[in-house]
């Protein structure tokens, strides 16, 4: 299916009055977006303390993607139904319970590391529908023209979550029993909801006294991108990078404390930098939109990924070479993942993002799991380290064998297509 052939109806009006509303909603969002990946920090870091093993932090990062795979098909389906805006307060009001749950379960002195997993499991599934809200919502939030700018501002974001969750989180941990480092997400929690309290959020035209069903409406998302080879392109190579890559990311901590002896503040430290290296690859791409979107998605997918190998190959006492690759593939990561995002919301229709982003969620949340399940046990045979390098280096491969696809690299004209037709 030709995406110029079902162009994007659902624009909004690029009224004057857009910015108090976008900026109030993006804010909020953001805060809670800083609060869970706080949590995130503090929950792993209790995981790697605790029991100190590659497997059961495997199987947190699998309970972590899992839900958003299973439930990521009905995320995307329900976000193009139901008013996106009900989506992201429910979404966001569940998520807190759980929190408030699992204080309990540490203030009481009840917590047992089955409980880390279900709540953990039970908020990625909440992902699972605030997510695609969130993201199909912003085309009906800003201009189009603002559409490049906003993704670069999100991968800004991933960043500063990254700069703020680690050293906070270990600055909670160090003046605050565990509990009151987790109820710092209760309340950035209701600092994102309150704007949704104020502020609608518009719905798509096409959304709107649906007479059709929710099975039809998933089917019409996977016939939709199935018909698409770009598409389908794209979603796989991203789910063959998730695969390989992601495992490095829930096993870092124990990279860290295993190989660079070090520990919460190392950690903290290399995450931080990091997260300073997506801060400055998001703000470029926001004031400098790549013109071969699709391009420079590979390239820097590609060295994001090598430099991940790179960070386990250095040696021991070098803890300051290893930061300098984890950042540059920081920058390099929002370098990649920003243009994505706004080829995919420019060529796919507003009235269907909610089920193709939810579908691409899908693949990669499968894909996380089962490369999670490999590098569990494999960590605990061959070493973290191992993981890190054959993992960096495989994921390196297939975006650079992704150049080789023109299915795939036509997605940055089909876009280009768009974009000027909406102009005219």
């Amino acid at each position: 299916m030709d995406a110029l052939n079902t162009a994007n109806t659902s624009a909004p009006l690029e009224t004057s009055n857009w910015q108090p509303r976008f900026w109030s909603i993006w804010l909020g969002q953001a805060l809670s977006l800083i609060g869970s990946s706080l949590t995130q920090f503090v929950l792993l870091w209790w995981i790697t303390s605790t029991t100190g093993s590659a497997s059961d932090l495997a199987i947190a990062g699998i309970a972590g993607l899992l839900p958003q795979a299973l439930l990521g098909p009905l995320g995307g389906v329900i976000a193009d139904r139901w008013p996106r805006r009900t989506i992201m307060i429910v979404a966001d009001s569940i998520t807190a319970l759980c929190m408030i749950v699992l204080i309990f379960l540490f203030s009481s002195g009840a917590i047992q590391l089955w409980h880390v997993y279900t709540l953990m499991f039970v908020r990625s599934g909440m992902q699972a529908f605030q997510s695609p809200a969130a993201a199909s919502s912003t085309a009906n939030l800003v201009p189009q023209s603002w559409l490049p700018r906003v993704a670069g501002l999100n991968q800004s974001l991933q960043g500063i979550m990254t700069i703020a969750a680690a050293p906070l989180g270990a600055l909670a941990l160090a003046w605050l029993p565990l509990q009151g480092a987790l109820m710092i997400d209760v309340v950035t929690a209701v600092l994102g909801i309150t704007p949704l309290l104020f502020y609608k959020v518009p719905q798509p035209v096409e959304t709107q006294n649906k007479t059709s069903s929710g099975w039809e409406d998933f089917t019409e998302g996977v016939t939709y991108v199935s018909r698409d080879r770009g598409l389908v392109g794209l979603f796989a190579l991203l789910g063959l990078v998730v695969l390989t890559v992601m495992p490095t990311f829930a096993l870092t901590p124990l990279l860290v404390k295993q190989h660079f002896l070090g520990g919460v503040n190392q950690v903290a430290l290399m995450e931080g930098i990091s997260g300073v290296g997506m801060i400055a690859g998001g703000i470029f791409i926001s004031v400098f939109p790549p013109r071969r979107p699709i391009l420079v998605l590979l390239l820097a997918f590609a060295v994001s990924c090598g430099t991940v190998a790179l960070t386990a190959l250095s040696s021991s006492n070098a803890l300051w070479l290893a930061v300098i690759w984890w950042t540059v593939s920081g920058v390099t990561f929002s370098v990649g993942n920003a243009p994505m995002m706004s080829v995919l919301q420019t060529i796919v229709p507003n009235a269907m993002q909610g089920r193709v982003l939810s579908l691409m969620n899908t693949v990669m949340g499968f894909a996380g799991p089962i490369g999670l399940a490999i590098a569990g046990p494999l960590g605990d045979a061959i070493g973290v380290r191992g993981v890190f390098i054959w993992g960096g280096a495989l994921s390196a491969l297939v975006c650079l064998l992704g150049l080789l696809a023109p299915a795939l690299m036509n997605l940055e004209a089909r876009a280009a297509e768009v974009t000027r037709s909406q102009n005219r």
